[in-house]
């Protein structure tokens, strides 16, 4: 869903795809090929939040910040599920790990990845190419070349699925039972077989 508030409307770039369950409030700019998945909150009502081209929000991610500061998600940058990005700057081509929280005025640099349940203090300032995690978060090496290119793959799927959900994603109701040669057929019949194993 997409609100107006206090005179600002989302923009939204038309290969860009926002889940219908998502909230997209405010003062909000979505660039080029960016995913916007179901539950992810991006509240632009006290500052500005901005994506640039390829971005990706995960589901039920939480953006917001303090009034007059703003969050902005560098070209290619990566938000995994459940995060909160509260008024950070994430430059290009980073990426921050599920339930991963980066507060205010934090700058996380080009090339870099928080870790899965990671907490940035506000105004933290990490540099290009890092590993960061923990709790609080600290810096614990510099990527290689080969993590930062695995990271662009990863990122390069969500960069994909915009103008997958657009040309086949639909509401539906559910089969009763998997239809033979449907995709997933497989991966069906060896799920009840590990429940028929379970039980013995």
């Amino acid at each position: 869903m997409f609100y107006e508030f206090r005179g600002y409307r989302p923009v939204v770039h038309e290969t860009a795809f926002v889940h219908p369950q998502a909230n997209v409030t405010g003062n909000v700019f979505i660039g080029a090929h960016c995913y916007i998945g179901p539950g992810a909150v991006l509240r632009g009502d006290w500052g500005e939040i901005r994506l640039e081209d390829g971005c990706n929000i995960q589901e039920n991610c939480v953006v917001h910040m303090f009034p007059g500061r703003s969050a902005y998600f560098g070209a290619g940058a990566h938000v995994g599920h459940g995060a909160i990005i509260h008024g950070a700057h994430l430059e290009e081509n980073t990426m921050v790990g599920m339930n991963a929280v980066l507060m205010d005025d934090v700058r996380l640099g080009a090339h870099s990845i928080v870790g899965a349940l990671s907490f940035l203090k506000g105004e933290m300032q990490i540099p290009p190419r890092s590993l960061v995690v923990g709790n609080p978060a600290r810096i614990i090496k510099e990527l290689s070349d080969e993590m930062i290119a695995w990271k662009r793959k990863g990122t390069g799927l969500y960069q994909q699925l915009p103008k997958d959900c657009q040309e086949s994603l639909n509401v539906c109701e559910p089969l009763r039972q998997a239809e033979e040669g449907r995709p997933g057929r497989q991966a069906f019949a060896e799920f009840e077989s590990l429940k028929r194993t379970k039980r013995k």
